[in-house]
């Protein structure tokens, strides 16, 4: 072969070369144009519900609005029963019957009602459906409803706050999606954000049916017993009621929430068990209550009622 069309298949090579390149770059820009606005499919996340996890603009605090791009999210499922989870840092946060945690948005509005999340927003935050979304015992049955976004689905909210998941967060109990983009919230009982007050040894829940009523440190309702007595000091749970009932553990007058530093006591059991007592009476938590705002054990036996932010015994039975 000529030296001369050595050096023109050589050329042509590497004018393909470059074309090649050249294309591949362009697809990338079309397909991405930047990470800010690159929605991922669908069914790319590796949490229990398959949502993408895009890194997007949604992901860095949420971007109302703006082009799919690709394959449309798929329906999001129902939240079920809702529940409330304890967090450390929170409180109690809403979750769905899965214990994923449901957020809220500051650029939405809550009354009216109306979501602005939409397009590689709802990719990264997925709405929450209001068909078969059902309150437990912490929260208001009136606190739910619902609200019909621009594509005529209809979104659950509480408190007026439309509701959604975060994709990131991948098992219950997470909240990865707290404070993104300082606009991103987890949803407390009442639609208002979570974490408003730390959670202390000793705190106030407004539980819809008994009002407010004192929880512990993990979210509990706390309980007096009829059988035990204040003065003289009595306890009449022992042996194996205190299988059912448990002593709370004593308070630290320096991490309570809504109560009176001076209602909070400590007693010594007759086997030696510090207890928290208030107003003192010593006070229990219920091994049949599983979730912060349940109160199974409210009036049980007419016996055992939770206590109020005053100190005294609610009678109240839902």
């Amino acid at each position: 072969m000529s030296t001369r069309r050595r050096a023109g298949l050589a050329a042509a090579a590497v004018a393909t070369l470059a074309l090649t390149a050249a294309c591949g770059s362009n697809a990338n820009q079309s397909a991405g144009t930047a990470t800010t606005d690159n929605v991922q499919p669908a069914g790319q996340g590796t949490n229990d519900y398959g949502y993408g996890s895009s890194g997007g603009a949604g992901g860095a605090g949420g971007q109302a609005g703006g082009d799919t791009g690709g394959k449309a999210p798929q329906a999001a499922p129902s939240a079920g029963k809702l529940a409330l989870h304890q967090d450390t840092e929170l409180g109690p946060v809403v979750t769905d019957a899965k214990g994923m945690t449901l957020y809220r948005f500051d650029k939405d509005t809550a009354d009216p009602s109306k979501s602005n999340c939409s397009g590689s927003c709802a990719t990264t935050w997925p709405v929450v459906p209001a068909d078969g979304a059902t309150a437990p015992a912490g929260i208001d049955k009136s606190k739910l409803g619902s609200v019909t976004r621009a594509d005529g689905t209809k979104q659950l909210t509480i408190g007026g706050w439309p509701a959604y998941r975060y994709a990131k967060d991948t098992k219950p109990g997470d909240t990865k999606g707290q404070g993104v983009g300082g606009t991103w919230n987890a949803l407390a009982a009442d639609g208002k954000k979570a974490g408003a007050q730390k959670p202390g040894d000793v705190s106030v829940f407004d539980h819809p049916q008994l009002g407010s009523i004192l929880v512990d440190g993990m979210g509990r309702t706390l309980y007096r017993f009829n059988k035990d007595s204040a003065w003289p000091m009595k306890f009449g749970c022992n042996d194996a009621c205190l299988d059912t009932w448990k002593p709370a553990k004593p308070a630290d007058r320096s991490k309570l929430n809504g109560i009176a530093p001076k209602l909070i006591s400590t007693v010594t059991r007759p086997d030696g068990t510090r207890q928290l007592a208030v107003d003192c009476w010593p006070v229990y938590w219920f091994t049949g209550d599983k979730q912060p705002g349940d109160i199974n054990g409210q009036g049980k036996m007419g016996l055992w009622f939770a206590v109020s932010k005053e100190g005294k015994k609610i009678t109240t039975t839902p």
